[in-house]
């Protein structure tokens, strides 16, 4: 039984799979776009997610994790001064895989675009993130209308 097992191989050797994704990361990073197969790009959002995590972070210890990660030094400074402060009012869900309609040529294997969400020339517009404070403002506002006094509104 196949029970806990939580990312795909791929059909490659873990060491030809880490560099590609490797690989991948970095080009996502250059061009925030990528075209590749579904399985490939659900994997690739994996490894993107964490490392806008590192970026958001910003510190000496995170830059040196996206390192381990991504192959070039111009794509790493590009993370933590573009992509790190875009997605700081963000709290997950940076990237998206858009599946394609027409599979590819050769093998028929089906096709997905890999991207970053709220940035320029994106395929669909993403949802704006949630505002920390949202929630709690319209709690304030419930409590208010029936008759039940807060500390904001004292």
């Amino acid at each position: 039984m196949k029970k806990r097992i939580a990312f795909r191989k791929l059909g490659r050797t873990a060491s030809h799979r880490w560099a590609m994704l490797r690989n991948m990361v970095t080009s996502l990073i250059y061009h925030e776009r990528i075209v590749t197969t579904v399985p490939k790009a659900k994997e690739v959002r994996h490894l993107a997610e964490k490392i806008i995590k590192h970026a958001k972070n910003g510190s000496l210890h995170s830059r040196r994790l996206a390192d381990k990660v991504v192959r070039e030094e111009p794509a790493v400074t590009k993370l933590f001064e573009v992509l790190g402060p875009r997605y700081q009012d963000r709290e997950g869900g940076y990237t998206r895989v858009l599946k394609l309609s027409k599979p590819r040529q050769g093998d028929n294997a089906p096709m997905a675009v890999l991207e970053y969400v709220d940035r320029p020339g994106e395929i669909r517009a993403a949802r704006p993130p949630k505002g920390r404070f949202d929630l709690l403002d319209t709690l304030d506002e419930a409590l208010e209308n029936v008759g039940i006094k807060t500390a904001k509104s004292s």
